[in-house]
């Protein structure tokens, strides 16, 4: 029996299980997905730990995604991020990925829309910002970061090929954006709250919202009713674990099954 998992610090409230046990059963892999919850201090040893164990492979939560670049062979794009979500063991070093940025990518893809040529805003520069951010870049589109803090947008917009970053007040450009990505925590523990202005928003729209609790939040209603396409968080945290099953199995991720168990989930 193989053995996957997550690591982060906390990690109860997790939604990765339910949803990898699913995989495994749909594909009829002998395999479980487990939980681990290190010091905070720990990673290093946590994951030479998980290698000497034998475990598989891992899936990297907060605080530990920037952390444990120094334990992993990141690939080019996690290099890039500077951040690792998941982890591949095998001989020698473990590989690391950031699966969040094809999670972006196949969430938009799966609901129809293109991303090459067009105008993106993303709101946030923390670590999800940071994936949407070089996801939109590397399918094409132009990408505007907006960040609380504009120094913060303008740093990360500077690594980013051709984007460009600023404060909250520059999320009028969304008036003009074909793609808008909230990479914010903002509409989940206060769910009347919204990031953007519904004034800002159109019907020639495609809006993402990575808060996936509520699935249905401020600014996807928002958007709604301005006649945009919305893309509820389930997606992209659906979607990043297909690919992070994709790397470690090496065959297609069971996606009707693994959705299926997300949703029941967080519709329980």
């Amino acid at each position: 029996m193989d053995v996957y998992g997550l690591v982060g610090n906390p990690v109860g409230h997790s939604l990765s299980p339910p949803m990898h046990e699913a995989a495994y059963e749909a594909t009829g892999i002998d395999a479980r997905y487990v939980t681990f919850e290190p010091a905070r201090d720990d990673i290093g040893r946590a994951i030479d730990g998980a290698d000497a164990l034998g475990v598989s492979g891992l899936n990297v939560t907060i605080p530990f995604k920037q952390g444990v670049l120094d334990f992993v062979e990141p690939d080019p794009l996690a290099e890039r991020i500077g951040a690792v979500n998941t982890i591949a063991f095998g001989d020698g070093t473990p590989r690391g990925y950031n699966t969040d940025a094809a999670g972006v990518v196949r969430a938009f893809e799966h609901h129809g829309v293109e991303l090459a040529g067009t105008s993106a805003v993303v709101v946030g520069a923390g670590g999800a910002g940071r994936a949407a951010a070089f996801a939109l870049a590397d399918a094409g589109a132009q990408v505007h970061i907006a960040n609380r803090t504009a120094e913060r947008a303008r740093d990360l917009a500077a690594v980013v090929p051709d984007a460009t970053g600023g404060g909250l007040d520059t999320l009028d450009r969304i008036r003009d954006a074909d793609v808008l990505v909230n990479a914010t925590s903002v509409g989940m523990e206060a769910p009347d709250e919204t990031p953007v202005s519904a004034e800002f928003l159109h019907a020639n729209l495609a809006v993402l919202d990575a808060v996936y609790a509520p699935l249905e939040t401020r600014l996807l209603r928002d958007a709604a009713e301005a006649g945009a396409v919305t893309v509820d968080g389930a997606w992209m945290l659906l979607l990043q674990g297909a690919v992070a099953f994709e790397h470690w199995t090496g065959i297609d991720a069971p996606i009707d099954a693994m959705n299926q168990a997300l949703r029941d989930r967080l519709t329980a």
